[in-house]
């Protein structure tokens, strides 16, 4: 990811910064607790295609 493109990024929700993940290839909000994909070199930066920091992974207990 070009450091110039994280440069004028910004969340599509709350238009705070962005964080780039290189190994999960994401964009992470850290205000919205939001990933947004990288696919392909571009930056998917709508609300429906971002993955949901804040949510439990299958699979976890529900009493956690």
């Amino acid at each position: 990811m070009e450091s110039r493109l994280l440069e004028i990024l910004v969340c599509p929700i709350c238009k705070g910064n962005l964080h780039y993940d290189r190994e999960h290839q994401e964009l992470i909000c850290r205000a919205d607790k939001l990933a947004f994909p990288i696919k392909d070199g571009i930056p998917v930066m709508l609300e429906n295609e971002a993955r949901d920091l804040a949510a439990k992974p299958d699979g976890a207990a529900a009493n956690a």
